[in-house]
């Protein structure tokens, strides 16, 4: 297991976006603009972090 951390933060809203986007966000932990979730930094994250990139941003690296 990675002791590496990431924070993000959802800025944008998944209203009309695609399913597979909303899954997505949901698979990250994220229901709303605003909320943050602090992960694990895997490539399986940074993979789902790269398909939503523009619906997230990423607030803190450890």
């Amino acid at each position: 297991m990675s002791d590496k951390k990431i924070t993000v933060e959802q800025t944008g809203s998944a209203i009309g976006r695609p399913e597979r986007q909303h899954r997505t966000l949901t698979g990250l932990g994220l229901t709303r603009i605003g909320k943050r979730r602090t992960l694990e930094d895997t490539p399986a994250v940074r993979g789902m972090i790269a398909k939503v990139a523009h619906l997230v941003k990423i607030v803190d690296e450890k």
